[in-house]
C-alpha cells in the first residue's frame, strides 16, 4: 500500500482547504476527526468518502487498535483507505496530539433531509433554535445535549457559527449523525416550521435571565420550541418578535446568567423529566 509521506502532497493540501468553513463549502465536503467518532459513523452505517490513518498513532489506544482492524477488515472499501505518516495527519487535524485517523465525508451526508430520514420516528415534544449562537464549544455540546434529550430538530439562525466545524464537531460527538439539523434558516422559516412543529397552539419559549416566569413551571410534555440567544448579547429582535414567552432559570447569589450550553440542557431535561414523569 502506497503511504502519503508529505503534507505538501496534492491530495493532502487541497483536504487541508476543509479547515476552513470557505473550503467546505466550495468541496461540499467536511473532516471527522477520531476514532470515537468514526466508530460512531460506521455503526450508523454511514459510509466515509476515505478514511486517512496512520496506523502507530490509531493502535495507541485500545479503541484505537479495534477500529484499525475493524477498517482493515473491510468496515471501509479498500481503495478508501489511506495510510499517511505522522507528519500528514498532523496537518489534516486539529488536535494537539492526533488520535491518528480522519475521515472525509461529503455535508449532504449529514444534510437535514438525509440524518431525518435515517432516525426512527417517535413523539419528541421540543425543537429548539438557536440564534446566533457563537461559540464552537457550547454550540457542539449544545447539539450533543439535544441529541440525548431526544430532541426533534436544530435550527441555526443566520449568524449562527459554522456547525461543522472541527471544534463544533469534536464536541458534537457524533450528533451531525443523527440529529435534524438545519444551519442559515431565516425568520420567516422558521416561523413555519414551528407552526408545523406545534399545530394549532404554538408555543415558544425563549431562555431569558432575569425573566418572571420560570422553566418548570412550564407544560413540556406538548410540542414546543425553544430559542436560545447570542452568549453575549441575548436574543435577537426576531427571536422576541416570534416568542410567546420567556422563561427562566432562578439563580442565586448573584450569578447573573449561565453558560448557553448549560442553560440549554436544564431546560431540555426539563421536558425529560416531565415526559417521563407523565408516561409513568
Amino acid at each position: 500500500m502506497q503511504v502519503i509521506s508529505s503534507p505538501l502532497n496534492p491530495r493532502i493540501a487541497r483536504l487541508r482547504e476543509l479547515h476552513t468553513p470557505r473550503g467546505r463549502r466550495k468541496h461540499g465536503l467536511f473532516l471527522l476527526e477520531g476514532p470515537h467518532l468514526l466508530k460512531e459513523l460506521l455503526d450508523r452505517a454511514v459510509a466515509p468518502l476515505e478514511v486517512y490513518y496512520q496506523p502507530e498513532l490509531l493502535g495507541r489506544t485500545a479503541e484505537g487498535q479495534v477500529l484499525l482492524q475493524r477498517l482493515l477488515s473491510g468496515a471501509v472499501e479498500r481503495r478508501a483507505l489511506v495510510q499517511v505518516s505522522v507528519r500528514v495527519i498532523e496537518a489534516l487535524g486539529e488536535v494537539q496530539t492526533s488520535q491518528g485517523v480522519i475521515a472525509l465525508l461529503p455535508l449532504a451526508a449529514c444534510s437535514y433531509e438525509q440524518v431525518a430520514t435515517r432516525r426512527p420516528a417517535a413523539s419528541r415534544p421540543a425543537l429548539l433554535i438557536l440564534d446566533r449562537l457563537a461559540d464552537p464549544g457550547n454550540l457542539g455540546t449544545i447539539l450533543r445535549t439535544a441529541l440525548a434529550a431526544d430532541v426533534a430538530a436544530v435550527l441555526l439562525t443566520p449568524g449562527c457559527v459554522d456547525a461543522f466545524n472541527p471544534k463544533v464537531v469534536r464536541a458534537a460527538a457524533g450528533a451531525h449523525l443523527a440529529l435534524p439539523l438545519a444551519e442559515e434558516v431565516g425568520w420567516d422559516e422558521i416561523a413555519r416550521r414551528v407552526q408545523e412543529h406545534c399545530g394549532r397552539q404554538q408555543r415558544v419559549f425563549l431562555a431569558e435571565a432575569g425573566a418572571p416566569q420560570l422553566y418548570y413551571e412550564q407544560d413540556l410534555r406538548r410540542p414546543f420550541a425553544l430559542i436560545i440567544g447570542n452568549e453575549a448579547h441575548g436574543p435577537s429582535a426576531a427571536a422576541r418578535a416570534l416568542a410567546t414567552s420567556s422563561i427562566s432559570i432562578p439563580l442565586a447569589n448573584g450569578v447573573e446568567s449561565l453558560n448557553a450550553a448549560m442553560a440549554t440542557a436544564i431546560l431540555l431535561y426539563e421536558a425529560v423529566r416531565q415526559q417521563r414523569q407523565s408516561s409513568s
